[in-house]
């Protein structure tokens, strides 16, 4: 590098640097913000060689996978019993049994009519 281009340099040397340093803290903010995001959601961490350092695969981890199977397999019922319920409410509304209810009404309305024309209601 010649005097001239390093002189010319001179002047931009502090933002460079500057730079650089925003650069390596917002890596730094970076990687911890993944780390706290692992660890607030359960995901494994990893040491600098790739180990696994927490959660590790001790019974621990065998029994929340266990129970979160099982918690699975009861919700997976659960919804299929909605599913069930549901499918009737939809076919007894479509129905013409629906409707059963508003005829029932007519004929309580005719009843009463009827009563008062003969005058004991």
């Amino acid at each position: 590098m010649s005097i001239d281009a390093a002189a010319n340099l001179a002047p931009h040397l502090p933002w460079i640097v500057g730079g650089g340093l925003a650069l390596g803290a917002a890596g730094i903010a970076g990687w911890i913000h993944t780390t706290r995001l692992k660890i607030k959601h359960g995901y494994p961490l990893e040491g600098m060689w790739g180990q696994s350092l927490k959660p590790s695969t001790d019974n621990e981890a065998k029994q929340r996978v266990t129970l979160l199977t099982q918690e699975n397999a009861e919700l997976r019922a659960e919804l299929g019993s909605v599913k069930d319920r549901l499918a009737n409410v939809e076919r007894i509304v479509t129905d013409s049994g629906y409707h059963l209810g508003s005829e029932i009404d007519k004929l309580r309305e005719r009843s009463l009519e009827h009563r008062q024309d003969e005058g004991s209601a």
